[in-house]
């Protein structure tokens, strides 16, 4: 005799269910409630003629057009390492993988005080102390976009690789077998294939650049007029105790940071692992 087939796990009841996803809900919302709080509370402590007040500021004022142009050099260069890396770390299997891959995960994990100390350290080297005699990098422009991108390539690096581990290598081949070399299987397979990913990287690491504070601090300083980028400009504020001005920048870095995950999201992507949402 055929032995019976098992039956099926009876159902949970509905009321559980409502019970555990009240349970969840509230856990979770203590969260959500929270960020909602602080955004609230930003949005009025400050009022439109406080916002104005401080877009009038020649100092704001500068910092905005600094944070712009950082931002935008700090993203073109994390996709020009980001695409290369990712590609290779997905395609290639070589002794060191596991190490490399490790290294590149670095200003992840590592407190961004830290990364500006090893930056301010490494150009007191000879070499690089000779550099700065021709182009003045520490506590300069050059110093701003070099910490901004210091951290914001590793986010664009592992959205990239996110990005090409799920374009299957079966394509490429493809080409390769009908006459393309490496490279126009790269450009005109690949890469196509592969442009979500790189605005998915590229908004990603302007977003995180926007944001970067310490490193700027220890690598370029917060000299008004001159190194000043929004990060800094909430921190001088708050110290000479011009909390309105402060909240006003604040927000203005709220409302990009939120046009960036909309725009993200516009595209049906996760900004992290870059996979269809």
């Amino acid at each position: 005799m055929n032995p019976e087939p098992a039956s099926p796990p009876p159902s949970a009841p509905r009321g559980s269910d409502r019970v555990f996803h009240t349970c969840f809900a509230l856990l979770g919302g203590t969260y959500i409630l929270l960020l909602a709080a602080t955004v609230v509370a930003d949005a009025f402590y400050t009022s439109p003629a406080h916002l104005w007040r401080a877009l009038q500021s020649p100092e704001i004022r500068h910092s905005i057009r600094l944070s712009l142009l950082s931002c935008s050099l700090t993203t073109l260069l994390s996709l020009w390492v980001a695409v290369p890396i990712g590609y290779l770390m997905t395609r290639l299997r070589f002794p060191g993988h596991a190490l490399l891959d490790a290294l590149l995960d670095i200003p992840i994990v590592l407190p961004p005080l830290v990364i500006g100390l090893s930056l301010l350290i490494l150009f007191q080297f000879p070499p690089l102390r000779a550099l700065e005699r021709i182009i003045p990098i520490t506590y300069a422009v050059p110093s701003v976009i070099l910490a901004q991108f210091m951290v914001a390539c590793a986010f664009a690096v592992r959205t990239m690789r996110a990005t090409f581990e799920q374009i299957s290598p079966r394509h490429e081949q493809v080409a390769l077998t009908l006459g393309c070399s490496r490279s126009q299987a790269f450009w005109m397979v690949v890469l196509p294939s592969a442009r979500r990913g790189v605005l998915t990287a590229a908004t990603l690491a302007w977003a995180r650049a926007l944001g970067e504070f310490g490193p700027i601090l220890v690598f370029s300083g917060a000299t008004r007029m001159k190194t000043e980028v929004l990060p800094t400009t909430v921190f001088l504020e708050l110290s000479v105790g011009n909390l309105e001005a402060a909240v006003a920048v604040s927000l203005l870095m709220v409302v990009a940071a939120v046009a960036v995950l909309l725009l993200i999201r516009a595209y049906g992507l996760n900004p992290v692992l870059n996979r269809p949402l």
